[in-house]
């Protein structure tokens, strides 16, 4: 295993779409539930909480050998909103196609064939870790700071936040992520003898919502 991959795969340049993404972040300043740091780091507390341990747990889950089929399924249950499922397949579609060429895989070829239009995002991501040679933790690790790193990065730009201000939120933040990865490795790895009922299933009703108001909006920066 090269851990440096885990750079690779972490690095906002790496262009698997997310940068067009503001995890729920423009709606939220839209309706002003977003103003500046504080709020903002209430905000990626949150999701980190929510959206990032269920994204996580899936991510761990693929990586350690879990079935894609079944996880794509249990990802799907685990995200009501029609607008973030779509958002979410897109994001994999995009992960997917940077993953082959930066890690050819015969399991993420199998991938690109049984969901054409795109597996979900943590699935797939699991599946590139793997890929990379890493592990259910790395796996768990990229994708909680893409639940916050996006979203304080959106924020920056909708708002015109001090960067620094932005990067000290997910400093203080980092203790917590270290939490929800272990969580996430845990609830993965039982997968294997529990099914996927092992993955958590906590919800964010909010950014549920948000996500339908802001598919809707004529006018946006981000895609999502």
């Amino acid at each position: 295993m090269t851990r440096a991959a885990l750079l690779v795969l972490a690095d906002g340049r790496f262009p698997a779409g997310g940068h067009a993404h503001s995890g729920g972040a423009e709606e939220a300043v839209g309706a002003g539930r977003i103003t500046g740091a504080t709020s903002l780091e209430a905000f990626l507390r949150g999701r980190l909480h929510t959206t990032g341990l269920v994204t996580a747990a899936l991510a761990a889950a693929a990586a350690a050998g879990g079935d894609p089929a079944e996880l794509d399924a249990a990802a799907d249950a685990r995200t009501p909103s029609p607008a973030l499922r779509l958002t979410a397949r897109k994001l994999g579609r995009q992960l997917m196609r940077a993953a082959r060429a930066a890690w050819p895989s015969t399991e993420l070829d199998a991938l690109a064939r049984e969901f054409p239009k795109g597996a979900h995002q943590p699935v797939v991501l699991g599946l590139t870790a793997r890929a990379a040679g890493l592990g259910a933790a790395d796996a768990a690790y990229c994708s909680v700071y893409e639940s916050v790193s996006g979203p304080a990065t959106a924020v920056v730009r909708l708002l015109s936040l001090d960067p620094f201000e932005a990067t000290a939120v997910l400093a203080r933040l980092a203790p917590e992520l270290d939490r929800v990865v272990d969580r996430a490795v845990v609830a993965g790895s039982a997968v294997a003898t529990a099914g996927v009922d092992a993955l958590p299933a906590a919800s964010a009703p909010l950014l549920e919502i948000g996500a339908e108001v802001h598919a809707a909006w004529p006018v946006r920066l981000f895609a999502s």
